[in-house]
């Protein structure tokens, strides 16, 4: 498969390649921050301009929801976006219903601006989306005065309307979570006094950090019984540029890659360094990965550097719990070098997988297996055994993986392909659009050919 030929749906298949992977690339836009600058922008005061905006079908399903509320929205020529904000509290009613599609992020984080806003919304997903559990944002955001309709649904879709004045809120997280932290926050924005949310263990703060930059009153304290996160609303926002940093979740694919086929050396430009989103490429150093940082500097609140990656003797590991919120979207692609790896893996606290966007830790072992690789799941952990590519061992391959509709294990099993005897194909990679659109020509950049159609 040539560069110039488009692979973007259905069925596809990747095997090993001719040669030692070598380039330079630049991959996509945070995701997170994406979603956050869309949508702090739309309650801000003034025009916040974004560049480097991940233009996914998630990210732009939170684009056309912040249009659906009343802010004006705009892609320039150069590829730059601006967002005209309506100011806090200032949500108009949608005409019809507000589809994010697949957007788990945009969707929930969304729940807490409606709660901050005196407007009532019905919101709609596709299947997957309409199978995630919501109760866990919605409970919190109930407290603060959501009006939730049918009220007892976990999943969409539901109707929300917000009150005319938040409640504030002093907020224990039963389970940590960057979701349900930053939309209890997004709702505090409108509501008199200090909203506070305590997480058990820290998570991702790119909420945390983005509200900084748009001037909101802040502040992150470690305490005794954990992280206490608070905000005092009814401060307006005022709009600021956006530089959206490279997703360090996408970098996991071309960094995967290099670490799959021996003698490779692959550069990832412009990879945000956030502490709470490093776990994959500190576990990646633990099993052998030659890992090399390089040009730090600073982007939307964000650390962000150059990554050079290359190819090395990898050996099995085990990786304890408290990692899993670094780099829980990472699994998947981890998966994919511990079957490369020398032995055993083990990789503890994965529950969450089973609420993605499909249930990944089922979806992970059953694709490792599907291919001639031993796997198993014990309570929330997955135990891969190693076929030692750097030893002259090859996973066997030649197997057809469900993907369940999710981005993230098409991806990895694609790669995967890349160190097995035969290839590897995957039952769908329309999704893939979601998080990663230039996926296919980034890697084929690289040296990976891909083929359409069932031919593993």
């Amino acid at each position: 498969m040539t560069p110039e030929q488009d692979i973007l749906s259905g069925p596809a298949s990747c095997g090993r390649p001719a040669r030692a992977l070598r380039g330079d690339v630049t991959i996509p836009g945070d995701k997170s921050v994406s979603h956050r600058s869309l949508m702090l922008g739309a309650v801000a005061l003034g025009k916040t301009h974004i560049t480097g905006l991940l233009e996914g079908d998630d990210v732009l399903a939170t684009a056309r929801a912040m249009q659906a509320f009343g802010a004006h929205i705009a892609r320039n020529a150069d590829g730059s976006w601006d967002v005209e904000g309506r100011g806090l509290g200032n949500f108009i009613s949608p005409d019809q219903p507000v589809d994010f599609g697949n957007a788990g992020t945009g969707c929930r984080l969304t729940m807490g601006l409606i709660t901050g806003s005196p407007c009532t919304v019905t919101l709609i997903g596709d299947t997957s989306l309409s199978k995630r559990p919501m109760q866990r944002v919605l409970n919190p955001l109930r407290q603060m005065g959501l009006g939730i309709t049918p009220d007892a649904q976990d999943h969409l879709p539901l109707t929300l309307t917000g009150p005319e004045r938040p409640t504030p809120l002093h907020y224990r997280l039963p389970v940590a979570s960057a979701q349900v932290k930053s939309a209890i926050l997004l709702a505090g924005l409108s509501a008199p006094g200090e909203t506070c949310v305590i997480e058990p263990h820290p998570t991702r703060d790119h909420t945390e950090r983005m509200l900084t930059l748009f001037g909101a009153n802040i502040e992150t304290t470690v305490e005794n019984d954990g992280v206490h996160v608070r905000l005092r609303g009814e401060k307006q926002l005022r709009a600021c540029q956006i530089d959206v940093p490279g997703d360090p979740s996408s970098a996991a694919f071309p960094a995967i890659a290099a670490l799959l086929v021996p003698g490779s050396c692959v550069t990832i430009r412009n990879v945000m360094r956030n502490p709470h989103r490093e776990g994959l490429f500190t576990v990646l150093e633990r099993m052998g990965a030659d890992i090399a940082w390089q040009n730090q500097r600073q982007a939307a609140g964000e650390m962000v550097a150059d990554l050079s990656i290359s190819a090395t003797k990898l050996e099995g590991l085990e990786v304890e719990a408290r990692i899993a919120p670094s780099m829980i979207d990472e699994y998947p692609a981890l998966a994919m070098v511990a079957a490369a790896a020398s032995g055993k893996s083990i990789f503890h606290g994965l529950g969450e997988l089973r609420v993605k966007e499909s249930d990944r830790l089922a979806a992970i072992c059953d694709g490792l297996r599907a291919n001639g690789i031993v796997a198993e799941i014990a309570e929330d952990s997955l135990i891969v055994y190693g076929h030692d590519i750097y030893g002259g061992g090859v996973p066997p391959g030649g197997g057809r993986v469900a993907t369940h509709h999710d981005h993230r294990i098409a991806m990895s099993f694609l790669l995967l392909g890349l160190a097995s005897k035969t290839a590897i194909t995957v039952d769908d990679i329309s999704m893939i659009a979601t998080s990663f659109p230039n996926f296919i020509p980034l890697m084929q950049s690289l040296g990976v050919a891909f083929t359409k159609g069932d031919n593993a």
